[in-house]
């Protein structure tokens, strides 16, 4: 990975919206992994939501019900799909090209910032400036590895 200090910022940024918006979501879709109660079951109890530390949201604090009904609370927050899609603004001059996101060619950065992308697509509502659009789906393409987009909720 290189030292881009701007793209790590713009990962922090999005990093509690990003879990906000796209952990509920991903319980509720037809992934394989998600088949089957007791594996959602793990993934709600395994993948805390925000303010919440991964120690407190495992303990014996939380019944899963109540895991359950703040993953159901979040998933359809206007105002943070909101605040994404202003960020995904922001995201756009980082990327370099539909190739890579850093000068120079594929690397390290583009694995990390293509798969939050990628998962991104799950969320219903958001709007990707064209640049980042244009990387997503090149990637998407290239990897053989299809985005979210016709799951959306």
């Amino acid at each position: 990975m290189s030292d881009r200090t701007d793209l790590k910022a713009w990962q922090k940024s999005v990093q509690q919206p990003l879990r906000l918006l796209q952990r509920p979501r991903y319980v509720k879709t037809y992934l394989p992994e998600f088949v089957t109660r007791s594996s959602k079951d793990a993934f709600v109890k395994n993948h805390q939501l925000p303010p919440y530390e991964k120690p407190d949201w495992k303990s014996d604090k939380f019944t899963m019900d109540e895991r359950w009904a703040l993953y159901n609370d979040q998933s359809n927050d206007a105002a943070l799909i909101a605040e994404v899609n202003e960020k995904l603004k922001d995201l756009e001059p980082l990327i370099c090209c539909e190739d890579c996101c850093t000068e120079g060619g594929l690397s390290l950065d583009d694995i990390d910032l293509w798969s939050r992308l990628r998962s991104l697509t799950i969320v219903k509502g958001l709007v990707f400036p064209p640049k980042v659009r244009a990387y997503m789906d090149n990637l998407a393409e290239k990897g053989d590895c299809p985005l979210y987009d016709a799951i959306a909720i």
